[in-house]
């Protein structure tokens, strides 16, 4: 018998041998509970509540409900007892078994409708019960093509290029397609482009182009990099973030190449997401530079939160904006979305009077200046602060 049990037994067999605690009424109860010092709760509360079930038993019993006649059975109504909250274990010599209740709940289901609006009667979702884990569903893949595209892409997609066509943002100077070094072969500038790539995690543009002008000087190739102690090459990254992490990415990283790729990275974007600390994202980018091939499209946050300001996805990952675009954006175009939308990104975001001036010198300024209204841009505040609020006024009203 467990102690708690066998001490609410004990407390129960004393009292009984002193008075008929059966019928007495629940003050006078308490009143003998406190005269014994027994504690407040425990004994006490399984005491009372054994008193309350037995004054309830004593009540005369509510008249059963008239049977349900059928024409085949009869079915007579029993009215279940209530069971108790959570399992209370109380031994007498009139009841020795726990009484439990039943952990099962009912689910509700639900239709669920198909991706293109019509309801699909044969599939429904069970609702889990509160409290109970159920395992996630596993998402359906939007496959390539299968989404029409936004009505008004492409007249974005070509303002978005002429602004662009200086290339003078950020990523087109210190990105991973400006940074590698060329002249010491394609191996080296495929290693160099991971590489760059695997830095520019979490960090700006211009700190990893520092960093990477400082592994060439070191010597960037997968052979130097697997020979160089991880304390030299931790203080050669110090500037990225998270260094400590890629330190070690980039060591298993030369060992894999040299040990499974005869010195060479992987051909393909699925293999080079096996590699330590690469998402789909570096891969696509990777495969896309050192390549030329464009399996995927990689998106950064700068894509994702555009793509969704301009409704052209309805996303709450990077992902899924990703999974989103491959649906409708024409293949040849996923090679350069990336370099084109992150570095448009980052002249809205970081460069605003650049950004202004390249719109007012553009075919379209009107629409462009609409354009980066909705990417979050305050257009009049910044045309306030750099004196340019005659030439965007005119601009608008043209």
């Amino acid at each position: 018998m467990p102690p708690y049990t066998r001490s609410c037994s004990n407390a129960l067999s004393s009292l009984a041998d002193q008075v008929s605690w059966n019928d007495m009424t629940i003050p006078e109860l308490k009143l003998q509970l406190k005269s014994r010092s027994l504690p407040a709760s425990g004994v006490k509360a399984v005491l009372i509540q054994r008193l309350e079930e037995h004054q309830s038993s004593m009540e005369p019993p509510k008249p059963a409900s008239p049977a349900k006649k059928s024409k085949y059975f009869t079915v007579e109504n029993v009215n279940p007892p209530t069971p108790l909250k959570g399992t209370v274990e109380f031994f007498t010599s009139e009841n020795t078994t726990p009484i439990k209740p039943s952990s099962k709940k009912k689910r509700s289901t639900s239709v669920t409708p198909e991706r293109n609006g019509s309801p699909n009667n044969d599939t429904k979702i069970e609702s889990p019960a509160k409290g109970e884990h159920v395992s996630p569903r596993k998402r359906i893949k939007i496959e390539p093509g299968s989404l029409a595209p936004p009505d008004d892409w492409e007249r974005i997609y070509k303002l978005v290029e002429e602004l662009r066509s200086d290339r003078t943002a950020p990523c087109d100077t210190d990105g991973g397609e400006a940074l590698p070094e060329k002249h010491l072969g394609p191996k080296v500038y495929r290693f160099q482009v991971l590489i760059a790539l695997m830095l520019s995690s979490q960090t700006k543009d211009a700190v990893v182009g520092e960093t990477m002008r400082g592994l060439q000087k070191h010597g960037l190739t997968v052979e130097n990099i697997m020979n160089t102690d991880s304390e030299t090459l931790n203080l050669l990254i110090r500037r990225v973030g998270f260094h400590n992490n890629k330190t070690k990415f980039m060591k298993q990283t030369a060992q894999i190449i040299i040990s499974q790729y005869n010195g060479d990275i992987p051909p393909t974007a699925e293999e080079i997401m096996t590699l330590p600390g690469v998402g789909p994202k570096m891969a696509y980018i990777v495969e896309s530079i050192a390549f030329g091939i464009s399996s995927g499209i990689g998106v950064d946050t700068h894509m994702h939160r555009m793509f969704n300001d301009l409704k052209w996805v309805n996303s709450t990952t990077p992902e899924q904006t990703r999974e989103q675009l491959e649906a409708w954006l024409p293949k040849q175009k996923w090679g350069a979305v990336n370099l084109l939308w992150v570095g448009f990104g980052q002249e809205v975001q970081q460069q605003k009077e650049k950004m202004l001036r390249k719109i007012l010198g553009c075919s379209k300024p009107r629409e462009a200046l609409a354009l980066v209204k909705k990417l979050r841009l305050d257009v009049k505040k910044e045309a306030k602060r750099f004196g340019m609020e005659e030439e965007i006024k005119k601009a608008m009203d043209v």
